[in-house]
């Protein structure tokens, strides 16, 4: 298979087996061929929108590298696609695949804003950032349909409670009345995820994410209207788009963002069968290149579990990437920093409305 072959819109070409199933579900060549004969779709192709009832939707990240101690999450699964998602493992634990099921079942959590509500004001609980898209991205497209993350933006809101996004999707710029409200009192932080500037490589790594002249232009609008945007360029993978960090940080700098964060590689669990599939169908002349590349950034493996390294990546290549970022910051970054976002004022809005007696 030639990328031309590659199903369109779609990152994973396949489904893996999931680990925690007794059973594995595969296509036989026989069906297949039938099917082609027919003219029939051997599957459904079509995103699905499935409805879950969490009992709670804030989660408290315990790892100690990942930069975030809550998050919440409005969907399981997300239809951007992206090849290297390292959500997609969390999908085995709903009972699918990390392949096409995580970009084609959407899990909707459509009482996201109730439960966040009672959250914040329970007792016990005190203001710490909140990050949304900790796992799946919050604006996706599911979101222009059901619009849980502008209902959760309401809630931090009315109780004046600190709140980070992340996001690749350009649809933020929809809920800029509530952006900008909040920032007003300085309870919100945004990252952008901008991975290339090639829309070529964008549309093979991420299918269904915003063209990066959107993206770029989302921080432009952010910061112009004073919201404090930091720059994700990750993940960094070598061989495919870590040559671009120095010019994805000026681009970045340049549209307003006021710092960036990056991480090298890592393909854990099924994603690694996932991406090696992938890039040996969409890029099969570097395939081999570009494994050895990710390789050489963690012990020989192409996955890392190790707190401290996983993220950052080790030997002479990860040392490359970070020698491009330390100079990056020192050029385009020297003078800018992401602002401490208020965590004081929630107390006063613990019933939705400051106390006055």
């Amino acid at each position: 298979m030639n990328s031309d072959n590659l199903q369109k819109g779609r990152g994973a070409q396949k489904n893996t087996p999931n680990r925690f199933l007794q059973h594995v579900y595969e296509m036989r060549e026989d069906f297949l061929e039938f099917c082609r004969l027919e003219g029939e779709e051997p599957e459904n192709t079509k995103t699905e929108y499935l409805p879950i009832f969490p009992k709670t939707i804030v989660n408290k990240v315990d790892s100690p590298d990942v930069g975030m101690s809550y998050s919440l999450n409005p969907y399981q699964g997300c239809e951007h696609g992206c090849i290297y998602c390292y959500a997609r493992n969390a999908h085995e634990y709903w009972g699918y695949s990390a392949g096409l099921d995580f970009e084609r079942k959407i899990l909707v959590k459509k009482s996201a804003p109730e439960l966040l509500e009672a959250k914040l004001k329970s007792k016990r609980w005190k203001a710490q950032t909140i990050v949304m898209s900790g796992n799946t991205d919050c604006y996706q497209p599911a979101e222009k349909k059901f619009e849980i993350t502008r209902a959760c933006l309401k809630v931090f809101l009315k109780y004046r409670h600190p709140v980070g996004i992340i996001t690749k999707n350009a649809l933020i710029l929809r809920d800029l009345d509530i952006l900008r409200e909040l920032n007003a009192h300085q309870l919100v932080g945004v990252n952008i995820s901008v991975t290339s500037l090639s829309e070529k490589t964008r549309r093979k790594l991420e299918p269904r994410t915003a063209s990066i002249k959107k993206r770029l232009n989302t921080i432009k609008v952010l910061s112009e209207h004073k919201i404090p945007v930091n720059a994700m360029l990750a993940p960094m993978i070598p061989g495919i788009n870590s040559h671009e960090l120095l010019k994805l940080a000026k681009a970045t700098s340049d549209n307003g963002a006021v710092s960036f964060a990056f991480t090298v590689v890592r393909l854990n669990g099924a994603i690694g069968q996932i991406f090696t599939d992938w890039i040996k169908k969409a890029m099969p002349d570097r395939a081999d290149k570009v494994l050895h590349l990710i390789q050489e950034c963690h012990a020989g493996s192409i996955n890392d579990s190790r707190f401290g390294l996983r993220n950052r990546g080790e030997g002479h290549v990860a040392k490359q990437i970070h020698d491009m970022a330390n100079l990056a910051r020192k050029k385009y970054f020297q003078d800018k920093q992401f602002p401490a976002l208020r965590k004081d004022l929630h107390a006063e809005y613990k019933d939705g409305q400051m106390k006055l007696f």
